[in-house]
């Protein structure tokens, strides 16, 4: 029996929402390695997120330790100097050898985890297993039975379950539930179903007792919509990975999913019920934008204008409506993330722009004035070939127009 409370699925069962973070382990299927140190620091930061209930909302998949032995050792590194901060897990095929290996990963460690993969669908029982699928399920079940006396929690991730029949999957989950598992995911493995799919497919594998979890790619770009789907049919624990990296398309990106359940309260009970109390302790969003300039300065994928939540694009404004009444073109405040509002010149930009910028560099300009920076700016960006003109560009145009004036 394991020997600790099982606070994930305490967590999941009491109607909180627990990340199930795979950016280091998933992820490294996108094409992207992380190194055992930046692995330990984010698994530590974004349990930091939760303050002390870090283990009890963030799960961080620390990586495959069959790969080799230098991804066991990270996975044992992260499970030994991220304890406490995180539940650390190790996830592996369903096989007796890859769960001992896993187990040893992150055993004598609080709050550890595995989770081990089985097929769901018939195709994919096929392949993996040569067994039909309900045979792979008890083969499974008789492995998360096996596994229980090592101290470590133990989940199950059923592949491709958005192509399995709903009927297996709740029979299935039942069963992998009372041989012992925590969690058991339902995973859309290969990013191809569709939002109303999602929900079906979770409203029917609900049980009393069994904690299910979402694990949506995002192939068709629906990965969001299909996760706030399995939540509103009763899933508490999502899959979800840092800018969305992971295998081909990604999966749901940890940023978006996170600030779209805890920015406002109205919002949470729309997605999750009316008396849902998502958090322990709620999430402290000023942490999102540095995470994720972390994570995507370490795996080379850059934040982009178009990046929701925290692109480089979000809080700045550049033309003349939404500088004047910002909020009316914002769906939230920057500031909860703790980003400053700024003003970016472009060739968009109004002459009540252009005055505010230069306001900013210590010069103040009369009507005339603005007209004619307003014409430069945009000049510029033209002749460079890019919208944003800098400010050390703006600020030199600015000094010789205050000398010419001079001069006169």
């Amino acid at each position: 029996m394991i020997a600790e409370p099982d606070v994930v699925r305490e967590s999941a069962l009491a109607g909180k929402v627990v990340l199930w973070e795979e950016s280091a382990r998933d992820g490294a299927q996108g094409k992207t390695l992380m190194s055992p140190d930046f692995r330990v620091w984010l698994a530590r930061e974004q349990g930091a997120m939760f303050g002390e209930d870090g283990p009890r909302h963030v799960v961080f998949a620390a990586g495959f330790p069959a790969v080799c032995k230098e991804e066991f050792e990270a996975v044992r590194r992260v499970a030994v100097e991220a304890e406490g901060t995180v539940s650390p897990a190790a996830v592996c095929r369903g096989t007796a050898a890859d769960v001992r290996q896993a187990i040893a990963s992150v055993h004598g460690i609080a709050h550890a985890r595995v989770m081990l993969v089985v097929p769901a669908s018939e195709a994919m029982a096929e392949v993996m297993t040569h067994r039909r699928a309900a045979e792979a399920v008890r083969v499974g079940a008789a492995l998360v039975s096996d596994s229980l006396g090592a101290g470590v929690a133990v989940d199950v991730c059923l592949a491709d379950a958005s192509r399995a029949d709903h009927g297996l999957l709740a029979d299935a989950a039942r069963e992998l539930t009372a041989a012992g598992a925590g969690v058991v995911f339902l995973a859309d493995t290969v990013g191809d179903q569709l939002p109303a799919e999602s929900g079906a497919m979770f409203a029917a594998a609900r049980s009393e007792g069994v904690v299910l979890a979402s694990h949506a790619h995002n192939d068709l770009g629906l990965g969001l919509a299909n996760t706030l789907e399995a939540l509103s049919s009763g899933a508490r624990v999502v899959s979800s990975s840092w800018l969305g990296v992971a295998e081909r398309s990604g999966l749901v990106a940890t940023e978006q999913v996170l600030f779209l359940l805890a920015y406002r309260a109205d919002r949470t009970k729309v997605l999750l019920g009316e008396d849902a109390d998502a958090w322990s302790t709620p999430p402290d969003l000023t942490r999102l934008p540095g995470l994720a300039q972390a994570v995507a300065e370490e795996i080379g994928v850059p934040l982009g204008v178009t990046t929701p939540v925290v692109g480089t694009g979000v809080g700045t404004i550049s033309t003349g409506t939404p500088f004047v009444h910002p909020e009316l073109f914002q769906p939230f405040a920057p500031e909860q993330l703790g980003i400053t509002p700024s003003v970016v010149l472009t060739h968009l930009a109004s002459a009540r722009v252009v005055t505010a910028v230069a306001g900013r560099l210590g010069h103040e300009l009369d009507v005339t004035g603005a007209r004619a920076a307003m014409a430069w700016v945009k000049s510029r960006a033209y002749q460079q070939g890019h919208a944003v003109v800098d400010d050390q560009a703006f600020a030199h145009y600015l000094d010789g127009m205050r000398a010419g004036a001079g001069q006169r």
